[in-house]
């Protein structure tokens, strides 16, 4: 039976991972299951922001479509603040490497289209979607469409479009991947100040350490595939950050050489292997 203190514990925890294993079937190959993660443990409090690294195919995004409910576990449970996610989880936001901008709708309208949904009044969601769209740089942008924008104008609109809905838990696949290293550098240090606004729990999918560092709370490693989580590193630099020039904190170094390490180890073993 579920203690009191569990109980509690359950419910101020907004995510946990609880024993999941998820094994994908390949299509017309039933009797040989691949598995994607296995024995995944972990758990993210109200406002943290974690990121999430690995090899290639360790069942990074797999998580956050668990998360998302996009997906269900072959085996154990995903929890959104104490509740079993069992299907399409509404509650998160989701953010991934494509910007997913309707192009038949201006700028003004994809970054209301969240409030739209939840019924807000039209003078509120145009005031609301308009403090964001100053907020990141957009302003004079209102009425311009996707195809008239830059990539990094989409990428800006996508994650304000997501962030307006007020989500509690915010999951980011990779959203800087296709952007050159200056835009992404410049995104980051927008993404932290929009997120220190409210700070929702994120959690952050990036092949980039040095990207993970600059924006984390936590960093999960995982091992290649089938994923686990093989070390938990807690990012101790001091807050606000700089990603312009978080090479120069102290501290740094040695993180981003502790990460590399264990990453490259899983490399070489998955290589060793014949996987990947």
């Amino acid at each position: 039976m579920e203690t009191t203190e569990q109980a509690t514990t359950a419910t101020k925890t907004s995510v946990d991972f609880q024993d999941v294993y998820k094994a994908f079937i390949a299509r017309g190959r039933s009797d040989d299951p691949i598995l994607a993660l296995a024995d995944v443990n972990f758990r993210v409090e109200p406002g943290e922001f974690v990121s999430l690294v690995g090899p290639s195919g360790c069942g990074k995004s797999t998580c956050l479509n668990l998360l998302a409910g996009l997906s269900k576990p072959s085996s154990g449970q995903v929890m959104h603040h104490g509740a079993k996610v069992e299907s399409i989880n509404t509650s998160v936001g989701y953010i991934t490497q494509d910007d997913n901008l309707l192009p038949w709708r201006s700028l003004m309208a994809n970054v209301e289209l969240a409030l739209e949904f939840q019924g807000v009044a039209k003078a509120e969601r145009q005031q609301r979607a308009q403090e964001f769209i100053e907020l990141v740089g957009l302003g004079g942008f209102e009425q311009h469409y996707p195809h008239e924008l830059s990539g990094g104008m989409r990428k800006r609109a996508g994650i304000i479009r997501t962030l307006i809905y007020d989500s509690d838990v915010v999951l980011m696949d990779e959203p800087f991947g296709p952007l050159d290293a200056q835009t992404r550098v410049i995104l980051q240090a927008e993404l932290l100040r929009l997120w220190e606004r409210s700070r929702p729990t994120v959690l952050f999918v990036t092949h980039d350490l040095v990207e993970a560092i600059a924006l984390s709370d936590r960093i999960l490693v995982f091992t290649s595939g089938p994923g686990t989580i093989k070390r938990d590193y807690k990012v101790e630099l001091p807050r606000p950050r700089d990603p312009f020039h978080i090479h120069e904190t102290p501290g740094f170094d040695e993180l981003y050489d502790a990460l590399w390490t264990d990453i490259r180890t899983e490399i070489e073993k998955s290589r060793g292997s014949g996987v990947g």
